[in-house]
């Protein structure tokens, strides 16, 4: 029999009348071009790019506070009771939000939410004199340099998704990075009660404010963008006063990431060339 009389089978057990670099004939037939592409839409883009502008506003807001506090611009005293009406804030709109709980659960969550701030409030009072004194024998450049370091970190790790419209949890690592740098800023404060109030922002900015913000991704566009101009909007008030070639950057950055880097991404779409075939090594998939 004939090589081209036995059909040839893409198998490795069996043994062929064929040589090994042999190619079919319809092989080229059988090459597929961006099979799983979807182009993006840009308001899709500019939509998830909303979730990192808010992060970058977030930690602009912390820095411009913490600037506030060390040109004593700013009441500690004002900065804590903000906190707590943001806190309180916060919790009735993640109330509000979350209907799937009967009145039952909401009132025990309530008062553990009630106990967790009421002990968080008082640790971070009894810590508020050591961490004045943590790096007193540090230069004050190398704390700007390890607190730029460690917000870079959490910028990178935050966790910007909301899957299947519920919160997760931002990455434990960002987290511990954001808390890391706002101790080792407000131990260039001069006064515990400035201490006390920038570790109290810094906790509701970098731990709590992530799940509002996850619920927030979940419940549509507009709410994402009413959020996103706020916090915006936010960053440009505590800055402005401070000074405005860093007002300037700020609004360059968040022009860039919510409406410039999704057109990039647009632009560079028609570059994409993947090339599948029957060769190619199977991809698992893995739920």
């Amino acid at each position: 029999m004939s090589a081209e009389a036995e059909n040839w089978e893409k198998v490795l057990w069996k043994r062929q009348p064929y040589p090994d670099n042999y190619v079919p004939p319809d092989f080229l037939s059988s090459l597929r071009r961006n099979p799983n592409f979807r182009p993006y839409t840009y308001w899709s883009l500019v939509s998830l790019s909303c979730a990192v502008t808010q992060h970058l506003a977030t930690i602009c807001i912390f820095i411009s506070v913490f600037v506030h506090l060390q040109e004593q611009l700013l009441d500690p005293r004002t900065l804590i009771w903000l906190s707590v009406g943001c806190f309180v804030s916060g919790y009735t709109l993640w109330v509000l939000l979350d209907q799937s709980q009967v009145a039952l659960d909401e009132r025990i969550n309530i008062l553990k939410t009630f106990k967790s701030s009421i002990l968080i409030f008082l640790a971070l009072m009894s810590l508020s004199p050591v961490l004045r004194t943590l790096t007193a024998s540090t230069s004050s450049d190398s704390i700007w340099a390890l607190s730029a370091i460690l917000l870079l970190l959490n910028a990178i790790l935050a966790d910007y998704s909301a899957l299947n419209g519920k919160e997760q949890l931002t990455s434990v690592i960002s987290m511990n990075a954001a808390v890391s740098a706002s101790a080792v800023l407000a131990s260039r404060l001069t006064t515990d009660i400035a201490v006390f109030g920038l570790m109290l922002f810094s906790i509701q900015a970098f731990a709590l404010f992530p799940f509002l913000r996850y619920r927030f991704q979940a419940s549509g566009s507009a709410v994402q963008s009413s959020l996103t101009f706020g916090l915006v909007l936010s960053t440009v008030w505590f800055t402005v006063g401070l000074s405005w070639k860093i007002t300037c950057l700020y609004m360059l950055i968040f022009s860039f990431v919510t409406f410039l880097a999704p057109a990039l991404l647009m632009w560079a779409q028609k570059y994409k060339n993947e090339i599948r075939g029957p060769w190619d090594v199977a991809v698992p998939r893995l739920d």
